[in-house]
């Protein structure tokens, strides 16, 4: 792009420039080059001009095994910056310890106007202290790491990722995605941002606070034949009575069993586990399907839409139809424009 401007004189781009080091993850990357690279043949302006740089411009060797040529040397971008994003990768444990690299984050920080982490390239943020006092994420299996090295860093390992003021963090890998395109939509427009989704042909992105494991993956996977019985039996009956008594009931057992069982092997009551179970039914009905809420309500086991209204906002903080305006196609091929606000759906 940068050929280009100099050969037609056209406006120029939004500078992104892309950290990378020896270890780094080839989808953190990939990620987030390759969605604003098509942002950019939307036929955007300003486009974006993106640059991978690595600390001494050398190739870089991912995580993988695979290199990629870096385009500049960290200590050649000398000017402002529209923003700043450190890859994550194995390798983010080098990159965080190597000086040269964090002075040179330091550096162009307060020349961005938004930095953002991919993943593990939080802790390098995190070392160059400019997480300092904000909230933040990364891989949720790195996560408890990156609170104990740095207690000043308000880690949250659930959302897919965190916007603190200028700052930005997202989850693992192909979180950066979702990242990159709240960037291209803060830049753009939700317009640009869903077609530069549906030619990478991914869903739209996923809220900010959506967790980044679905309710069943962060679940302990039970040995206990009554527990898993009695997962079975709630995820296929959420319509019916599933309170203490009756579940029990159905699972041959004492109420008091049934939660000694279920605490033990999932860390949740029952009670706990059939309002989580039918939360998640109601985000998946809500986004799959148009029917109304009564019969949403219904299906999940809701006395009326009005006592699911309630529940749902008291989780998520935002009402079911605005999460199904922001998750669900208008049936053209296009998606409803997502609000400001986003929403954990786990």
């Amino acid at each position: 792009m940068a050929w280009l401007r100099r050969h037609t004189g056209a406006m120029p781009g939004r500078s992104v420039v892309v950290v990378g080091y020896d270890g780094v993850e080839l989808l953190d990357v990939a990620c987030v080059t390759s969605g604003f690279d098509h942002a950019n043949r939307r036929g955007i302006s300003p486009p974006y001009e993106v640059t991978l740089a690595s600390p001494i411009g050398r190739p870089i060797r991912c995580d993988t095994g695979l290199e990629i040529r870096a385009q500049s040397r960290l200590d050649s971008i000398t000017g402002a910056v529209d923003t700043l994003i450190v890859s994550g990768g194995l390798g983010y444990v080098e990159a965080a310890a190597d000086d040269r690299l964090v002075a040179h984050l330091r550096r162009l920080a307060p020349r961005s106007r938004r930095v953002a982490s991919v993943c593990t390239g939080a802790t390098v943020l995190a070392a160059a202290g400019l997480l300092d006092g904000r909230r933040a994420t990364t891989h949720w299996f790195y996560a408890d790491e990156l609170a104990r090295r740095f207690p000043a860093v308000r880690v949250d390992a659930a959302p897919v990722y965190v916007r603190d003021g200028p700052v930005a963090t997202s989850g693992g890998v192909t979180a950066a995605l979702d990242l990159t395109l709240a960037f291209i939509e803060e830049d753009h427009g939700a317009r640009v941002a869903r077609e530069v989704a549906l030619g990478l042909v991914t869903y739209l992105q996923r809220p900010a606070n959506q967790a980044q494991m679905s309710m069943y993956l962060r679940l302990p996977s039970p040995e206990n034949r009554t527990v898993r019985r009695m997962i079975d039996h709630v995820v296929t009956h959420l319509g019916e009575d599933l309170s203490g008594a009756p579940l029990a009931t159905a699972l041959g057992v004492s109420e008091r069993q049934l939660s000694r069982l279920c605490l033990e092997h999932i860390g949740l009551s029952p009670a706990r586990f059939v309002r989580l179970a039918r939360l998640d039914a109601v985000t998946r009905l809500l986004t799959d399907s148009a029917e109304p809420l009564t019969a949403v309500a219904r299906a999940c086991g809701f006395a009326s839409a009005e006592t699911l209204r309630q529940t749902f906002v008291a989780r998520y903080g935002i009402s079911p139809s605005r999460f199904r305006a922001a998750h669900q196609s208008t049936g053209d091929g296009n998606f409803l424009s997502p609000p400001r606000d986003r929403v954990q759906t786990v």
